[in-house]
């Protein structure tokens, strides 16, 4: 009797990607001939078979929710989960939390592993190798056999589904603008890689922000972090050698992490250089000098995903209707601390 395999048991033992298998599978024309043909003649040996995703969702509901988060550490996700739970715990459904830890493969194989009929639907952010790959063929299989799905915070357009999010760019263009009002005129921009979508649109706040009110931006103030932070990724090297009174930080790591080595540098904060993250996590709270962040509302969004979803598995609607996917936008607040309180 053949052993029951996955999409990650081909893919390893055939040496190729989740995504090449998946896509060879489905004879996508972005992959050549012979690996469609090694890959599908494998899967007949051992006579793979798709999830039967549909079938057991139409039939009856598990009362259950797939939950897939890039990192269960960073306190922005840790609240969206918790605003998650409580919705749903509250409706009687049961949460199951996977962690992709940025990794678009570990996106697949959790998806994989809980689309099985043990749950209704998803709700998920995406991972940053996801965003990077620019690869969402995992979602519109999903999205394809009728479950429903929620995307929060990390979103894209290229699936059809409901979302959760905050106006990025309009948050950083407030915090810059803040920046500004305070006096300052040389703000540095402590972000990410560009895939990242989240980044990217604060990236645009930033601009828009200082080219509203005359101030050029300096594209050597702008610094790019990995998003998979370590000590070593930010030095007072960038402090010794650019001249900034102010810093817009993507998140609060970064920013905290930039507070003390402006300290080690001998700036006062915020007499000589004012900060600004976003996050309004515990690391802002109780930094020295306290954070002043943009507080995105997790336990918000969350609730916001939960009752979404769970408003679509209880309810007959058209998925090939574009009406009847929705964005909800969780609004924003600037919560004013000492490292811009002068």
């Amino acid at each position: 009797m053949k052993r029951k395999i996955t999409l990650k048991h081909i893919a390893r033992e055939l040496d190729v990607s989740i995504s090449t298998v998946s896509k060879a599978l489905k004879n996508s024309e972005e992959i050549s001939r012979d690996t469609k043909e090694k890959v599908q003649a494998f899967a007949r040996l051992y006579n793979y078979k798709p999830n039967n995703i549909a079938i057991s969702l139409k039939n009856k509901r598990t009362k259950n929710i797939g939950v897939i988060v890039p990192d269960i550490v960073h306190h922005f996700f840790t609240t969206v989960f918790r605003g998650i739970e409580k919705y749903a715990n509250a409706k009687g459904y049961n949460v199951i939390v996977c962690v992709s830890d940025e990794s678009f493969d570990k996106e697949v194989i959790n998806m994989e592993m809980l689309a099985n009929g043990s749950i209704d639907g998803f709700i998920m952010a995406l991972s940053a190798e996801t965003q990077r790959k620019n690869d969402f063929n995992h979602l519109r299989e999903v999205t394809e056999q009728g479950i429903p799905l929620v995307l929060f915070d990390r979103v894209t357009d290229e699936i059809r589904c409901d979302q959760v999010i905050i106006d990025d760019r309009a948050a950083a263009r407030d915090a810059t603008l803040r920046l500004i009002d305070n006096g300052r005129r040389r703000i540095a921009l402590f972000t990410t890689e560009t895939y990242l979508n989240v980044s990217a649109k604060r990236e645009d706040g930033y601009r828009q922000a200082l080219e509203e009110r005359g101030i050029p931006v300096r594209e050597e103030l702008i610094l790019r972090l990995p998003y998979q932070y370590e000590e070593e990724n930010l030095s007072g090297v960038f402090f010794r050698d650019q001249e900034f009174d102010a810093v817009l930080c993507v998140n609060e790591i970064f920013a905290v992490r930039a507070m003390r080595l402006a300290q080690q540098q001998g700036l006062r904060i915020p007499e000589d250089i004012s900060f600004i993250g976003f996050t309004d996590g515990l690391l802002s709270r109780y930094s020295a000098p306290t954070l002043t962040t943009v507080a995105q509302h997790g336990e918000q969004m969350g609730e916001a995903a939960a009752k979404m979803l769970i408003d679509k598995v209880e309810q007959e609607y058209d998925e090939t209707d574009a009406r009847s996917y929705r964005t909800r936008v969780i609004p924003t607040t600037l919560i004013e601390r000492e490292s811009t309180a002068l």
